[in-house]
């Protein structure tokens, strides 16, 4: 049985300004993506990220979530290091949290964010509080995620979604996964909720 640490380091601060930017060699996929941006908001390089963050809510109270995962090239099997995952989520009353003084897209992501690069595995893991509905009701509750992989301007993926959730919608009003299935089956672990969600790179993104 895997046992999870419960503090681990933060992979990317969030209080200094961008050193990443934008290639303008990468091939452009994914199609229109609104803050996708956000992905450069990182403030340390993204060479130097690990395959582990915890977003600032995991120390409070609230369902403790690891997320955690294998990111794999296009034919589903080899893993792909390297790749970031850029995610974002509200706290537990369904907001986009802010301090003051956030920039560029973290006035409206908030500041439950994380970067992760995954290790030559494809692996990653974030530590974070299971994030709570919408308060205007009918969405369900999810986090958001945007990949950037070497070569290729950044994408979104399917939103991470929670089994059971009452307003999760049918598998055919979700069409086509991007990036592969993105509904959580959550399990608890030694009192903290642990899923898993695999990634393919490509998978029914446009132009890929």
């Amino acid at each position: 049985m895997t046992t999870y640490v419960l503090f681990p380091l933060f992979a990317c601060s969030q209080s200094s300004p961008s050193v990443n930017k934008p290639d303008a060699a990468d091939t452009r996929v994914g199609g229109r993506c609104e803050g996708c941006e956000a992905i450069y908001e990182c403030p340390v390089p993204f060479s130097v990220l690990n395959e582990v963050d915890t977003l600032p809510d995991f120390s409070l109270n609230g369902p403790k979530l690891v997320l955690s995962g294998t990111i794999y090239q296009r034919d589903g099997k080899t893993p792909a290091p390297g790749v970031i995952l850029y995610a974002y989520h509200t706290d537990q009353s369904g907001r986009y949290p802010t301090m003051g003084g956030e920039q560029g897209w973290g006035k409206r992501h908030g500041y439950l964010r994380g970067w992760v690069r995954t290790n030559q595995k494809g692996e990653y893991r974030f530590y974070t509080l299971r994030p709570g509905a919408y308060p205007e009701g009918g969405a369900p509750a999810h986090i958001h995620a945007t990949l950037k992989e070497p070569g290729k301007t950044a994408y979104w993926i399917d939103e991470y979604l929670f089994a059971g959730d009452p307003n999760l919608p049918s598998a055919s009003q979700r069409g086509k996964p991007k990036g592969g299935d993105g509904v959580l089956q959550v399990n608890e672990q030694n009192g903290v909720l642990a899923a898993t969600r695999d990634i393919i790179l490509g998978l029914n993104i446009d132009d890929y």
